[in-house]
């Protein structure tokens, strides 16, 4: 696998961002969010475009962004609806190793605390833990590497990426 960035996937509140700085700064890589693209390209938050313009117009806008990625050397931070794009997704493929940080539902549900301004696309009457159970399948689909992160802090998270990148590549 030689690829040339490094895709973060997950539910929002599996710390994709954080681990990303983080995870760019240990391997010498740049980092990006393409949640701050969008927010950039929008002129907007994302909590603004999607009571704008709904959920289904977030996630082409989503899709198009990721689609049109164009990095090299990267560790991509990525919003947790990305796995809805399959353009998206099938050119990240291309560009990057693709990392699935993943965490048990009660851990994202404890992180989380601003669920209503945070930028979650999520259905009326859906709960973190509905949005839980239908995204991890396309995770795990999507993704080159599982990651396993409950139970432990940001560094071993990202000690732990960099070794199973080191033994993917070996």
């Amino acid at each position: 696998m030689n690829r040339r960035n490094i895709a973060l996937i997950g539910m929002p509140g599996c710390g994709k961002s954080t681990i990303g700085v983080l995870l760019a700064k240990a391997m010498n890589y740049q980092f990006v969010d393409t949640d701050l693209i969008i927010q950039a390209r929008e002129r907007k938050t994302l909590q603004d475009i999607i009571e704008e313009s709904g959920n289904t117009k977030f996630r082409e806008i989503e899709d198009s962004v990721i689609a049109e990625l164009i990095y090299d050397g990267h560790i991509i931070a990525t919003g947790g609806s990305v796995i809805y794009g399959e353009k998206g997704m099938a050119h990240l493929k291309e560009i990057s190793t693709i990392v699935y940080i993943k965490l048990e539902c009660d851990e994202i549900i404890r992180r989380i605390n601003n669920i209503k301004t945070r930028g979650i696309t999520m259905r009326k009457g859906e709960t973190l833990e509905s949005l839980y159970k239908e995204r991890t399948p396309l995770y795990e689909k999507y993704a080159d590497l599982v990651v396993g992160c409950d139970g432990r802090n940001i560094e071993e998270c990202v000690e732990e990426i960099i070794n199973a990148i080191e033994e993917e590549i070996s």
